[in-house]
């Protein structure tokens, strides 16, 4: 019959795998959403799409038309 690995070695295992992670990461990785902002600015579908989305939400709204800030 198989035992059982103690919740004890487990865990080490786990903070070893943890600490295997950390070791592999880059010192000071970029934050993605900094990458991200901005980065269709000058793509012409990207204002085309932004009033799809407007137009679809205001839609799903009773009594709102046009525009809003």
């Amino acid at each position: 019959m198989p035992t059982e690995t103690p919740i004890e070695e487990r865990l080490s295992a786990v903070e070893a795998a943890i600490e295997e992670l950390r070791r592999r990461m880059p010192a000071s990785s970029p934050n993605w959403l900094d990458q991200v902002v901005g980065s269709l600015k000058d793509e012409p579908a990207f204002d085309e799409v932004l009033a799809y989305g407007r137009a679809f939400r205001e839609a799903d709204r009773p009594g709102v038309q046009g525009d809003r800030p």
